[in-house]
């Protein structure tokens, strides 16, 4: 990996919680200058130590350019917010999850921080129109919804409210991009954005399957630790049903979506995957992968299960 360019922005984050912590982590090894907040300079002190031993975590995996100790000089903490606003190009809230905090919060972000500045918050499941709707400085707020830990889970969820501007859109675009991170624009609000509404997707289901007696709690993650998240790991579910069927996702519908009705159904669903649907996703797919590539797809796959499977029972060897 090639040494990060050191990067003139200044990035705040508010809160020193494990979200963020992994956000100092994340910009920090990027070549960024952060600034971690916290009121308590305790939580500070123990974000710091925190800090620390993950990115020696991180130094023994081959997943740092820099060494830990540099990485580590480019984080200050600061008990004052007024200190730790100054000067600041985006500023990362990551405050409990909870719409009268965030509000109070942002006002005096908004009211710390000059007038380009980005104000992002890490909600999991609180829109940016619920936490700065009236707020004069509206247009420079949005959510980035990251998964935990972001400096593990490389993804995050640009989700702006309808009166954030889009050149504030696009300027956290581009710096979460330079931090290393995946970055996915929703295309309008929806509490849990997308990470949770999916996850949470999974966990009513779950839920249901071992209330109704059909799995046990350890069995059903069984079948996602050595099922579904096989695939998942480097493949989402559209490719994975693109990937299933020879025909792609088109020939998958066909053969399936009765079947996912029906068992939709059951949980008193009713979300069919209608034809106008299926030829959307189908088409997004076919934009990405033609068919007549769809073989060497496949076995891309095969091999990437293979090296997975490699490495879980090299690990398991390890463990034992």
């Amino acid at each position: 990996m090639a040494t990060p360019e050191k990067k003139s922005q200044k990035i705040t984050v508010v809160g020193s919680g494990s979200i963020g912590s992994g956000w100092a982590i994340v910009f920090a090894r990027a070549g960024f200058p952060v600034t971690l907040h916290d009121i308590s300079v305790g939580q500070l002190e123990n974000a710091a130590a925190v800090i620390g031993l993950r990115l020696a975590e991180l130094d023994g995996f081959r997943l740092l350019v820099d060494l830990p100790a540099a990485v580590a000089e480019r984080i200050c903490y600061d008990a004052t917010l007024a200190t730790a606003l100054a000067g600041a190009d985006l500023v990362i809230e990551a405050a409990p999850e909870n719409l009268a905090v965030k509000r109070a919060l942002f006002a005096s972000l908004a009211a710390g921080t000059h007038g380009g500045a980005i104000l992002a918050s890490s909600s999991s499941a609180i829109t940016a129109t619920a936490i700065a709707d009236g707020l004069p400085a509206g247009f420079r707020c949005l959510v980035a919804h990251p998964g935990n830990p972001p400096y593990l889970l490389p993804v995050v969820e640009i989700v702006p409210a309808a009166f954030t501007a889009p050149e504030i859109v696009k300027a956290a675009q581009g710096l979460f991009a330079q931090a290393g991170m995946s970055v996915v624009t929703l295309g309008r609000e929806v509490e849990g954005f997308v990470f949770n509404r999916l996850q949470g997707a999974m966990l009513r289901e779950a839920y249901c399957l071992v209330r109704d007696g059909v799995v046990s709690v350890d069995d059903l993650d069984k079948i996602m630790r050595d099922g579904l998240g096989m695939r998942y790991a480097f493949i989402g579910p559209f490719e994975t049903s693109d990937l299933n069927v020879r025909g792609g996702i088109s020939a998958h519908a066909t053969r399936m979506a009765a079947a996912y009705q029906r068992m939709g159904a059951e949980r008193g669903q009713n979300d069919p995957w209608t034809s106008d649907l299926v030829e959307t996703v189908a088409s997004q797919r076919r934009e990405k992968l033609p068919l007549e590539r769809w073989d060497d797809r496949v076995a891309w796959r095969d091999r990437r299960l293979m090296a997975l499977n490699r490495l879980k029972q090299d690990l398991a060897q390890g463990d034992g």
